[in-house]
């Protein structure tokens, strides 16, 4: 590991702060459903407990600041924002991809936070790729010791690893090497994309690889190819990448199918988790917590306060949201009746109409006899 790898990081939040590496023609999909509104909630907007077990561990609220950054001076900063804000607001946070500080131990303060946040429920993370390129259980028991973690994120990034320049191309076999650090490793394995989800058929595998939570980190946000092709040199190269743009399993469209396909285990819902209303969807349809990254970072940059002010409008979202469907909590909120656009009912294709095109609402029968 040499200066490179630090580079590379400084580069990843330059790129996601100064371009747009959005995800292109493709969305959540949480768009698509909306709640009934409940007009006569009959439950206190103040008594709303927005409280949830996971891993083991309370939290105030059910979000979590993905995983972000670590590596640089700048990294440093952002993670103790990040951590300060958890802590204060009594969430969870994963830091960045260790590997920088596996192989430069000098890095290793940039992304410990426990000084600032000794409470929060933290995420150890380092690249599942990276146990088909020589590391082992105690790459990743290092990885846990160096910043205190409860938890260890093993991160899944092939199409991020395929258009970057030098990255790592062989994922043979490699749930067999997730399975043995599962396994092995002291603290709850969880893994998570970084962006182009997680469908059905891979989270039964990883499932039954023994891993304790999936983050689907589904499309709609940011997406990597994206940042990697803005880091392109070569034109040819960078224009590969950019096809990929809208490449992905829509974040909503993951949640489901993951719940679906493994209800014995928490799934998390990140990608393009921009606001509390499509968090109380996410929540709806089994999430378990929900992670957002991109909308903190440029606040990170920033003070503590930065990001304290944005997480806590997200907070408060929920919350309304969970009033608004008369939920006093989140079990209750897992229960409030939620409609697809498509499941409007009281709306009827025109006979012999257009496709698409709707009729007025039906009348009833008083309504009716009060037109004639």
């Amino acid at each position: 590991m040499n200066e490179q790898t630090e580079t590379r990081k400084q580069e990843h939040i330059d790129t996601v702060l100064g371009e747009d590496v959005s995800a292109k023609g493709v969305t959540t999909g949480f768009e698509r459903f909306f709640f009934e509104h409940v007009a006569v909630p009959e439950i206190n907007l103040d008594a709303v407990d927005l409280s949830v077990r996971v891993l083991g561990r309370r939290l105030d609220a059910p979000f979590l600041m993905s995983s972000m950054t670590g590596g640089t001076e700048q990294a440093r900063h952002i993670n103790q924002c990040l951590a300060e804000a958890a802590q204060h607001l009594g969430v969870a946070m994963g830091v960045g991809s260790q590997r920088a500080a596996i192989e430069r131990p000098e890095l290793s303060d940039t992304y410990r936070v426990r000084d600032v946040a000794p409470d929060i429920l933290l995420f150890a993370n380092l690249g599942a790729i990276q146990l088909n390129y020589g590391y082992g259980i105690d790459h990743a028991r290092r990885a846990v010791e160096m910043i205190g973690a409860d938890a260890l994120f093993l991160h899944l990034n092939p199409l991020q690893e395929a258009v970057q320049a030098g990255g790592d191309h062989d994922w043979s076999n490699l749930l067999t090497a997730i399975e043995r650090l599962a396994s092995a490793l002291d603290v709850p394995v969880a893994v998570k994309e970084v962006g182009h989800g997680i469908g059905p058929q891979s989270a039964r595998r990883l499932a039954d690889c023994g891993v304790a939570a999936i983050d689907v980190a589904g499309a709609g946000g940011t997406s990597w190819s994206e940042v990697e092709a803005f880091r392109q040199a070569d034109p040819a190269a960078a224009d590969v990448a950019h096809g990929f743009a809208g490449w992905g399993l829509p974040t909503a469209l993951a949640l489901i199918d993951s719940v679906n396909a493994v209800p014995e285990l928490p799934i998390f819902a990140s990608g393009g988790m921009r606001n509390g209303i499509d968090a109380a969807k996410a929540i709806r349809l089994g999430a378990t917590l929900i992670g957002t990254a991109s909308p903190v970072l440029d606040d990170a940059t920033r003070t503590t306060e930065a990001v304290q002010s944005q997480v806590s409008r997200m907070i408060e979202q929920l919350r309304i949201a969970s009033f608004s469907t008369g939920s006093i909590n989140l079990a209750a909120l897992r229960q409030a009746t939620l409609r697809r656009v498509s499941d409007w009912s009281f709306v009827e294709p025109l006979t012999g109409g257009l496709p698409g095109e709707l009729s007025r609402p039906r009348l009833s029968r008083r309504q009716e006899s009060r037109n004639r």
